[in-house]
């Protein structure tokens, strides 16, 4: 596997690079992550599965070109305390540039790997818009949303006092916003920059957005955001070691995913396509 990122190579590399490559692109996002992680929480995430997804990689028949991740999404819902925003029209937009820009340099498939819920509808609309107009293979996830078969719920090597931390309804958490899941894996990626949770941080109830009232239903309650103090679920559980457990979970799923893609598409938009 070759793995280049794109501002460190010249034009000439890219354009010999982008007939076989899948092209990479992270998004995050720039917004309050409650009183004790930054509001880049969520760009630090995308980096950080993303960059062990690809150390996984490492010797798979997969040539990747990572982009730079785009720091800035869609989160008016966090102004209330500090964001700095896209609007959804521009985000889709900005998306949809970068794609025409990668397809103009001769990429013909590309994965948009998000880190912010607000922007999961954003990134679906801008690879289907992208292959309309033009004959690529764009494909979009959430990081956290990706699964397995099972097989790497558990990492070799993993601290087994992570599971000890994680709490019961770890289903519910995940991926929630500054809570146990995000927590954790900023503990495992980032601890510097993560500071205690206060019990005062937890809402009283849950929100609806996060914890619908029926299955499948999708709820959004002006203020939601603001009575709940911009958190899902309580932080105090998180610990280094889930949050290790959870980033190899999620990078190997990721990296898997990518393989597929890459393994789908290169008859019809790879270097096997001619």
């Amino acid at each position: 596997m070759t793995v280049r990122r794109l501002t460190d190579m010249t034009w000439h590399e890219v354009r010999e690079a982008a007939h076989g490559a899948v092209a990479v692109v992270p998004v995050g996002s720039q917004e309050q992550h409650g009183s004790h992680l930054p509001l880049g929480t969520d760009r630090m995430l995308a980096d950080a599965v993303v960059d062990e997804a690809v150390r996984r990689l490492d010797g798979a028949a997969v040539d990747l070109v990572r982009l730079p991740t785009v720091a800035y999404g869609f989160s008016p819902h966090h102004a209330f305390a500090a964001a700095v925003t896209l609007s959804a029209q521009t985000l889709v937009a900005v998306l949809g540039e970068i794609i025409d820009s990668l397809v103009a340099t001769g990429f013909r498939r590309m994965l948009i790997v998000n880190g912010h819920g607000g922007n999961d509808e954003i990134v679906r609309l801008a690879v289907k818009q992208a292959a309309l107009r033009a004959d690529i293979a764009a494909a979009a996830c959430n990081y956290w949303s990706l699964s397995g078969d099972g097989g790497d719920d558990v990492p070799a090597g993993a601290d087994s006092s992570a599971a000890q931390s994680a709490p019961a309804d770890e289903s519910e958490r995940i991926p929630g916003h500054a809570g146990w899941f995000e927590t954790s894996l900023m503990l495992a990626a980032h601890p510097e920059l993560v500071h205690p949770p206060a019990w005062e941080d937890t809402p009283a109830a849950p929100p609806l957005f996060d914890q619908p009232p029926a299955p499948g239903l999708v709820v959004e309650r002006h203020g939601e955001w603001s009575r709940v103090g911009g958190v899902t679920d309580d932080a105090r559980a998180a610990s280094a070691a889930a949050g290790r457990q959870l980033l190899a979970r999620q990078a190997q799923r990721l990296a898997t995913a990518i393989t597929e893609f890459d393994r789908a598409t290169e008859h019809s938009h790879g270097r096997a396509s001619g």
